[in-house]
């Protein structure tokens, strides 16, 4: 039954959804990447909150969507961005979160990273031993729940910090505590405009260079890095200059089909928050590369980036709506709400193009589902038929 989505400049233009879904399966871990979903939480829209209130999580959905993720055979980063960590989810339910999803990942068997920062520090400024103190607490519950950790860049640190050897001080004295080898996170200001100069510099060359002294020291204690800078050609020269037997998980929402798939001098490995919505065609296009069938792998993602850069538009941060907004057409959860009320984020000729694009990828488990969601989204904002 056709739909009528507005466009970009308010024009109801007809739209005639997909009627069959993209046929996947579930499967076993891949061998040739390491893949993580940053996935994002489910919010309790029954919970009587305002947006400066902690978040209000439906615990249930929230875990049964990571269950989703693991059965493909992707591994899920946890509490980072996507999960709208410092966008509404604050260090009290980012700690619930971690303990729950690990203890739920040990329970079948799923693969699990989470993020370690230090949004506990709520006071305008703080001092490098309050940063350093805040890393360690969390670093501690990450081990203790029996999760890897993912080192988070830190709104605080970036406040803090006089220069590049602050940076090298702190993260220095974090590998040197860490049980078990970390990811790096390299979180550019596109997704987080206060982390802008991280590692010292705005000159991302000569960010770059503190970044990899850090590696340089501790070789041992890093599993790997992730970069969310959208700059393909940065990724690459970085990661031809890791030391051996550090991975590069891409984290370029723009271009990760070429990233991963790589060139004849290596790839990048992935955790990526469009891998919440692509979860099962991600799957089954790192599958087929598994069995060195590149151009399979490319014919499956390479029709996913529209979307992603889609979702990931400017101001970028806000990229999270249209992931929960995707989980709600997709039946991963009842509603369309999302803590801190940043179900409001995005327009509806943005939520119009999101399902459109969805929908042409067969993204949507049950198609009338998504149509009929839709449908009831472009009534509440007053289009009728």
């Amino acid at each position: 039954m056709t739909l009528h989505l507005p466009d970009a400049h308010g024009t109801l233009r007809a739209y005639e959804p997909r009627t069959e879904p993209l046929a996947t399966t579930p499967g076993s871990p891949f061998t040739s990447r390491t893949v993580f979903s940053a996935a994002h939480v489910v919010a309790d829209p029954y919970a009587d909150t305002t947006p400066d209130s902690p978040a209000a999580v439906d615990w249930d959905a929230t875990l049964a969507f990571r269950r989703h993720l693991w059965s493909h055979g992707l591994g899920v980063a946890e509490a980072m961005d996507t999960a709208q960590r410092g966008m509404g989810l604050d260090w009290a339910g980012a700690a619930e979160l971690i303990r729950r999803s690990a203890a739920e990942a040990k329970a079948v068997g799923g693969r699990i990273a989470c993020g370690v920062g230090t949004d506990q520090l709520t006071a305008p400024t703080a001092t490098l031993a309050e940063v350093r103190a805040a890393y360690e607490e969390q670093l501690a519950l990450v081990e203790e729940s029996g999760a890897q950790a993912i080192l988070m860049a830190s709104r605080a640190l970036t406040a803090t910090a006089r220069g590049p050897e602050d940076y090298l001080e702190v993260y220095g004295h974090l590998l040197r505590q860490a049980a078990e080898p970390v990811i790096l996170h390299w979180l550019g200001p596109m997704f987080d405009p206060a982390l802008e100069g991280y590692w010292g510099s705005s000159d991302l060359d000569a960010a770059t260079g503190t970044f990899l002294e850090v590696i340089a020291a501790h070789p041992d204690k890093v599993d790997g890095i992730k970069v969310s800078l959208l700059d393909a050609r940065r990724e690459v020269d970085l990661r031809r200059r890791l030391p051996q037997g550090v991975r590069c998980y891409t984290g370029d929402d723009f271009h990760y089909p070429e990233l991963i798939a790589g060139d004849d001098q290596g790839f990048s490995h992935a955790l990526l928050g469009i891998f919440d919505p692509l979860g099962p065609l991600a799957a089954e296009a790192v599958r087929v590369l598994d069995t060195g069938n590149t151009e399979g792998f490319r014919a499956l993602l390479d029709p996913t980036v529209a979307l992603s850069r889609h979702l990931f538009q400017a101001p970028t941060r806000f990229y999270k709506t249209g992931v929960v907004f995707l989980a709600w057409l997709a039946g991963h959860q009842s509603h369309f709400t999302m803590v801190g009320g940043l179900q409001s984020a995005r327009s509806l000729p943005h939520f119009a193009r999101a399902y459109e694009l969805a929908d042409g990828l067969g993204l949507f488990p049950d198609p009338k589902l998504a149509e009929d969601r839709m449908r009831t989204l472009l009534n509440l904002y007053g289009v009728t038929p």
